[in-house]
Formats: structure tokens, sequence, C-alpha cells
């Protein structure tokens, strides 16, 4: 455990802008090792003379501060020379960050200004932050997460000022949990045009999250001011009313001579810039765009023989990684950017197929658990910036997240270490339903978004008293699995979980919506599966061959659909392109994954101006449906973490071909199909034994490369 001897600093007055901390010091002889530890009431960075010593951005992440404040450790023995001069560099970045007109219910920080604490040690001597510190004014005049950066490059050595050493203690401190946030990508623009307003606008082509970088030669006190969007208007003029109250600019004022700039405490979700002020003509060589996410390794792919299917694929990676920075986010661009409980449990599964999200969600659910409410309600983002609880499928990410790792990964630590948050919530159901054994009363999102929605109503038609005990039902059937895993008495949580079925099924005996089908189908309650698989499709026909399901019952549509006898028309509904469907942002230009299935309309009308994201990746969760089902890829429950592998590819000629691998904790697994003629080649790899079942015929194979042919 860290032995903090250092104390928490920060300026005695409130600074103009951004402060740097400063301090200088010299050593007789240079260390073979030196240890910074470092964090901030903010996001920080650290300079060790004149150079950064990690390129770890927006550090120290977001954690629930309260408890759970991860400290960084930097090795700094290279950086170190005879006389030594450390500068750290902060804003107030999630922790101080101001409250959006929305957000009636935002959970406010008490501490008005930023601190830092950090500690370099080596061997024969440290130093740490006291009041032997100084502080200054730095060039950044103004950092936010949500409203941008103002940095003045005419500022240079600016005075220093005492700092002020605060009673705050070290014992929320924990060393990095979570993966480190950085740059990825680099994105050069695509063109750069005058819209019919007379607006400079340049288009990376892609939509990302992070920012933009600047070069340029410059007179002193020139400006350069840029303003992010996602989007054009039908008339291909900026659109920004979809970022509601954050103002996502960039202000930089010159000196003279060539320069480079780029944001140090924030970030941005664009596809294009507006040069609101520029010194002369903008060009494309001015400007590059830099992704910004975290540092996740990916370990899964998605091809096939439809370029615009394979569009898709690519928005839900790009989606994954725009709204993974850190804590997984809903949307990265609006006055928002929270880590909604429900958009993460929906996706978790094709998230950990597309990248290893081990570490980055063994963090986030340990900041869940630390933010539950004391009767153990779940809030609705995590961190806890919202004072809201208690939603069926937002809160079950208390219990399905979790699961999912232990299946994709394997991984008994994560169960062990969130069961008691599992159990509590179960608890908490049992203690505030209305109706023994069902879930009833209680404010729900409900199917959310949902297209069968009653008109002014952003949730869909399925009734909420429904969905929460079908969620009910699913959350107890996991924790009993967890603590049978887990060899904890799973007997309370079986018997729970009938009593459960018994009383859904008595009381819903029909199902009115497409989402309550699914969830009917999804979570063992349907009495009929065959029937109510039939009815489900029947209902899609009757709706023009359309789905009509919001964030709830959109995830296991196609997989309800195809283990039930109606493949052909999960197909169907994927390779649709019309309003509404997964290909028909595709095919308005989209580059990630949409929040409305309609964001922006066939007529060039926008959906609405308050809650439309075009980087939110809830319906990406389609693609476990393409790994496991089209490409069929199964981890057999018995057998979790890839021990063992059922394959049974779905083949559908209208894709020409499809080929899927995920670099599993075992090893490479690939399953390919191409349609030649009057047959289908199946190309199939597993590290381990598998078996594999192709037109109803099984056969059980060990580790190797496989292939075979079926019928069309």
């Amino acid at each position: 455990m860290m032995q903090w001897k250092a104390k928490w600093i920060r300026a005695a007055a409130e600074p103009e802008g951004c402060p740097e901390f400063i301090r200088k010091f010299d050593l007789d002889a240079l260390p073979s090792s030196a240890i910074l530890s470092i964090t901030a009431t903010g996001v920080y960075e650290v300079y060790l003379n004149g150079k950064r010593v990690s390129n770890y951005v927006l550090a120290p992440g977001w954690t629930s501060y309260a408890t759970r404040h991860q400290y960084q450790q930097y090795e700094v023995s290279e950086l170190l020379q005879e006389h030594n001069i450390m500068c750290i560099g902060m804003s107030g970045g999630w922790y101080h960050r101001r409250a959006p007109a929305w957000a009636f219910d935002w959970n406010d920080r008490n501490e008005p200004m930023n601190a830092v604490i950090a500690q370099l040690e080596w061997e024969t001597g440290g130093l740490w932050t006291d009041e032997d510190w100084q502080v200054r004014e730095s060039a950044v005049r103004f950092s936010s997460i949500y409203d941008g950066e103002t940095y003045d490059a005419r500022i240079d050595d600016p005075p220093c000022s005492p700092v002020k050493v605060i009673d705050k203690g070290t014992e929320n401190l924990i060393a990095q949990e979570g993966e480190i946030i950085c740059e990825q990508d680099v994105i050069y623009p695509a063109r750069i045009f005058r819209t019919h307003k007379g607006e400079c606008v340049v288009d990376f082509g892609q939509e990302i999250t992070g920012y933009v970088q600047l070069e340029l030669t410059a007179q002193r006190g020139e400006r350069v001011t840029l303003s992010h969007a996602e989007m054009l208007d039908k008339e291909g003029n900026f659109y920004t009313e979809n970022y509601r109250s954050a103002k996502a600019k960039l202000c930089y004022i010159c000196r003279d001579g060539h320069q480079s700039y780029k944001p140090h405490f924030t970030f941005f979700g664009f596809r294009y810039i507006r040069a609101d002020e520029f010194p002369g003509t903008p060009s494309l060589d001015n400007f590059k765009a830099i992704v910004v996410c975290s540092d996740l390794r990916r370990t899964g792919d998605l091809r096939c023989g439809d370029p615009e299917m394979n569009r898709l694929f690519e928005n839900i990676f790009w989606g994954q990684r725009g709204n993974y920075l850190d804590i997984p986010t809903d949307c990265p661009q609006r006055d928002e950017r929270l880590g909604w409980t429900g958009d993460a449990q929906v996706f978790v599964k094709t998230a950990s197929y597309n990248y290893d999200v081990r570490k980055f969600f063994h963090k986030w659910l340990a900041d869940l658990a630390a933010d539950q409410a004391e009767n153990g309600a779940i809030p609705h983002v995590v961190p806890a910036a919202l004072h809201r609880c208690g939603s069926a499928a937002w809160d079950d990410a208390a219990v399905i997240c979790p699961w999912q790792l232990y299946m994709t990964y394997g991984d008994r630590e994560i169960l062990r270490r969130q069961f008691h948050s599992m159990v509590r919530y179960i608890d908490y159901i049992c203690g505030t339903t209305k109706d023994a054994y069902l879930w009833t009363g209680g404010t729900h999102y409900g199917d959310w978004l949902g297209l069968d929605a009653p008109a002014g109503s952003y949730k869909g038609s399925s009734r909420p008293d429904f969905i929460a005990s079908a969620y009910f039902a699913y959350s107890t059937a996991l924790v009993a699995k967890t603590a049978a895993v887990l060899e904890e008495d799973a007997s309370r949580f079986e018997k729970l979980h009938g009593k459960i079925v018994e009383k859904f099924r008595s009381v819903f005996p029909e199902y009115t919506t497409q989402t309550e089908h699914v969830l009917a189908l999804q979570f063992g309650l349907a009495e009929d599966p065959a029937k109510t698989a039939d009815d489900l499709a029947a209902m899609i026909a009757a709706d023009g061959g359309c789905l009509k399901t919001g964030f709830v019952g959109t995830p296991y549509l196609l997989h309800v659909l195809s283990q039930n006898g109606h493949v052909r028309l999960a197909y169907d509904l994927l390779l649709r392109r019309e309003y509404p469907s997964w290909l028909f942002s595709v095919t308005q230009g989209a580059t990630t994954m949409w929040e409305h299935w309609d964001g922006y309309k066939e007529d060039g009308s926008f959906w609405s101006a308050d809650m439309n994201s075009f980087n939110h990746y809830a319906y990406g969760a389609v693609g476990d449906w393409v790994y496991e089902e089209a490409a069929g890829i199964h981890i057999p429950e018995n057998a979790p973490g890839f021990q063992r592998i059922r394959f049974a590819p779905q083949a559908d000629k209208r894709l020409g071909w499809l080929e899927a691998s995920i670099e599993t904790v075992r090893g490479p697994v690939r399953s390919k199909w191409v349609h030649e003629g009057d047959r289908v080649r199946y190309e199939l790899q597993t590290p381990v034994e598998a078996e594999i079942e192709i037109d109803g015929r099984r056969r059980t194979v060990g580790p190797g490369a496989y292939l075979l042919f079926g019928q069309p």
C-alpha cells in the first residue's frame, strides 16, 4: 500500500485560468530508479525538465472519487538531470465539471479549487508536494470537458506565488486500475469547403472522439477559434443544436512564427470543425484529428461480401472506441458523456468480443459497487453524477456485465468481487416491489426510444412492469449461476427465480409488443417458445417487416428469431436498408452508430435537437448476433472463457460471404463461410475442442483448422 508523505496542495487564491504547480530541485547524483506517484482533483499532465512523463491523457481518469480516486506511478529516472524543474498543469476535468441545464439532480462536488498531490522517490531521497512548491497561471486560460479550451501562446514564464497545503486525506487513493487513456489514430482531413452560409468547414470523413491539432504560422495575438459538430444540415451548413449547452469550442491565441497546438485537458466528439476565426486562409495542412480513447487491445473482426454491411461493422467498432473513454459513456459530444448503465449492459457482449475490456470493466464495476445505494439500488450512471437509481435494464448492469466478463474471459475474480453487489441488487428489488415475485412500481425508462412509443414519449409501449419483472427473473437466474460458480449457496436464488417465472407467467400470459415477445423468449419466460416466436414474426410482418424495438428489445431481437426458427427474418431485418434499420444510417453516410434509427431523416431533417447523438453505441449490440449466430461462434455456458466452442454458422446468400474472428484467452477463433454456387464453403479455426453443427450434422473436433461444405 502506498505510503504518502506528500500533502495535497492548491493555489492560495483562485487563479486566472488553469494552474500550473512548480518545483525546482537539484540532484548530487542521478538515481538509477525514480518513481513519481501523482493524482489530482481534476485532470493533470506533468512535465519533468520540459518533457512529458507519460502518454496518459486526461489522467487520473474518472472514478467514484469519494471512495476510489486513482493515482498513477511513472518511472522518470531517464528524465532527471543535475538541475530539475517539475511542472504539473491541471484543469477541473470530470471532478469540477459544470452541471448542464437538463441535470436537475446533478451530484455536485464540494471542493471549489483544483488540488494535486505528488511524490517523487529515488534510492537516496525524494520530494513531495508541500508548502515549498509554487503555483502560477498557465497558458491554458480555460478548459472544460463540455465547453472546450482556450490557450494563450503568448504567455511565457508567468510569475509564481505560494501554494496552500489543504487538509485532505489519502484514504480513498487507489493505484491505477483501469486502462490508461491515450492518443490513438491520426486522421487527416478529407476536404475543406465553404457552406452556403459562407462557413469554412473541415470534414475529417470519420466521426471520432478526441481533438484537433493545429499547425500554422501566425503573428502574435492572432486567433484561431474552432467549433465542433457531428453533422451538416440538409443545406450542408454546420449543425450544432444536438450538442445542447456544450459549447465544444477551441480558442488558440497565437504567438509569432510557426506553432503547433492541441488541447491539454478536454476532448470532443466530432466529424466536422468550423473555423470561426483563423489568420489568413485555412488549408488542409493546418489540421489533423487525433483519436483519444482507452487503450484497449482489439480482439475481434467482422467482414463480409456486402460493402454497406462492412461499413456497419466499422461503425460498431468506431462507436465503441468513441465511447470507451475511461468509462462506457453514452455519447462523447453533448453536455452528457456519462456512464449510463443501460447502454453498458446491452453492449457488453459485443464489446468483449471486439476488444479486451477486462481491465476496463473491472474498474468501472468497482465504481458501480462503490456508488450502489444503501438499499442496493444501482445508479443510472456510474460514476454517480446523477441522483437517480432504480430502473430495470439499467440497474441490471450490476449483474449482466460481470456475468458476461465471466463468459467471455472465464473471469471468476470479477464474479467474486461483484457478488455482494449483485446480491444486494436482487434484495433491493425484493424489498421495494409492490408485488412479491415481480418488480412492479417504481420509475423505469422502459423500452427507451422504442418505435412503438406513444406520441410525445421517449418510452416504447412495452409495459414497464413487464420489462422490470422480466429483468428481475433474468438477473436472479444469473445471480444463482454466479453463486454456483463461486460455490456459494445458490438455493435461495434458484427458488426465487422459480417463483418469479411462475408469477410472471400467471400475470403476463400475453405479450403486446415486439419487445415483450423478445424478452419473454430471451429470458426463458415464454411457456410456448415456438408459438411466441411465430407470434413475434407475425407482428413484425404486420408492422411492415419493420422492427419497433428500442434499447431494451433490440439487442436480443435477432437472437430470439434465429434461435426459434426464423433465421431468414433475422437476416431480413439486418439487411434492410430503409428506415428503420441498422443500414439506414449507413445509407445516410454514418461513420458511427446513431442514438436514433432516424437521427437524420431522409428529407434532411433531424429527429430532434435535444437528444440526438450520432455516436451512441447501444444499437451496435447487433454485433454479437453476427459473431454468435451468423458466424456461429458460441461459448457453451459450462465452458466459459472459450474452454470449448460450439460452431453453428447460419449462412445467408445475400451477404455472399462472412468472416468473424476473436482473439480469445485460449487463442484465435475464426469462422468463415462463402456461398459457392450450389454449396457453402465453411472454414473454421479453433484453439480448443469444439463441436461443429452444419446442416443438422454434428462433429466433435480437436484444436485445429477445418474445411467443410454444406447446403446453401
